[in-house]
Formats: structure tokens, sequence, C-alpha cells
């Protein structure tokens, strides 16, 4: 855990129920440290979970401070990397509810939640969102939804800029591995893979086997030699 993130995440209160419960121990260091002049550049680990990421959770607040958490899916790719320090996704054309961007306009701040159950690994990103409307830099938001295709491109209505704060992983238990079908499919093709290569080594060796044994039939049948 960085020294960003436990600044933004570790409220007074929290601090106090650490002290008490006497887990400050094991988190107070990071708060001790001397505080980051800015925000967390996201490392090659960061950018490549984010870059694989099909869905993820992202959490706002209503100006009545109300928490609000939202599911965003996509293909692989639907959330860019632009740099060390900046994501970016297209928001698109749903029920037209808009509460995720209505309380962007009132607290840019976010929360991203990406999770990863074949591979047991989760990321929490801390950032601020801007908004980019399509009348504004449609070739933008054209590019931010790169990741769709055709049509469903073309309803992407905006794009959300997030500025990357902190970030931290979390540990793996409690997650139960789920697999989608890409990853079923994947996982047999390479048990497939491996059952043909093995079945191609046993294969290989009984044909030794069938040769040696036919050579040893040929000694038997024609006797000793005789000098």
């Amino acid at each position: 855990m960085s020294n960003r993130y436990a600044q933004i995440a570790f409220s007074a209160g929290s601090v106090d129920l650490q002290q008490r419960a006497g887990s400050f121990r094991d988190y107070g260091a990071q708060l001790e440290q001397r505080r980051m002049d800015g925000p967390e550049p996201l490392d090659l680990r960061e950018r490549g979970f984010i870059g694989r990421a099909d869905s993820f959770f992202l959490g706002t607040a209503t100006p009545e401070g109300w928490p609000y958490i939202q599911h965003r899916g996509g293909p692989k790719g639907f959330v860019q990397v632009l740099d060390n320090h900046t994501i970016a996704f297209a928001d698109l054309s749903g029920n037209q509810q808009y509460v995720t961007v209505g309380n962007l306009a009132a607290n840019s701040r976010v929360a991203l939640f990406f999770i990863d159950y074949p591979l047991r690994e989760r990321l929490k990103v801390f950032g601020t969102a801007r908004v980019v409307e399509r009348a504004e830099d449609a070739e933008l938001v054209d590019r931010v939804a790169g990741a769709y295709s055709g049509a469903i491109q073309k309803i992407a209505e905006r794009a959300l800029i997030i500025s990357v704060e902190a970030f931290n992983w979390n540990c793996v238990k409690f997650i139960k591995p789920r697999f989608d079908k890409a990853r079923l499919d994947e996982a047999l093709a390479l048990e497939r893979k491996a059952a043909a290569e093995q079945a191609a080594r046993y294969e290989a060796a009984l044909d030794e086997l069938r040769r040696e044994n036919a050579s040893l039939r040929a000694q038997l049948a024609t006797g000793p030699t005789r000098n």
C-alpha cells in the first residue's frame, strides 16, 4: 500500500479504529511516510491489469453524500490506459438516468474497482474524472470508444477521462475463481494440446518398443549364431 493511497483512504475515524484494534502497526507506516507531492503513477502491472479488464465497478457520490456504484463492462481493452496517470473509457447511451455523470458535475472524485476472478486479483483506484461530451470533441470520444465496433462505437455519448490519484492491490482472500466462456475455451484448448502432446510421446515410445520387439523376434527366429 502506498503512502498516497493511505492518505486518501484512511480517515481520522479509520485511524482511531486501527489503533484500538492494533492493526495500525501494519498500516501506520504508510501514513507516517513523507506525503507524496503528486498522484501515484501506474506501473506496468497496473497498466496491464486495467488494459485487460472486461468489467469494473465505478463509485461516485451524490451531492448529498450518498454513494453510488455502477457496473461498467465491455470488450477487453474498453478501459484505455492513456499514460502513467490517466485512464479513459466511453460512456454509452443507456437508460438515460445519468446518475454517474450528474454526480461528477458536483464532485469529480471517483473510485474504480477492478477484479479478475480466474486470477483472483483485485485493484482499487482513486481518481478524479473529467467528462468530455461528443459535441465537445467527437474525435476523442470515438478514439476512447475504439474497443467497440460499428454501431456500438457510435452510441458513445461521451468520454470519461480519469486522472489517477492512487491505487492499491487487495489480497486474494475470499475471491472465488470464476471463468467465463473465453477463459474456459482457452483452458480447454491448453488441456487438449497438452493431452495431444502426451499421447504423441506415448505413441513414439510404443513405436520404439515395437521395433525392439520385432528385432528380438527376428533374432530368435534365426537361432543362435555358430562359429
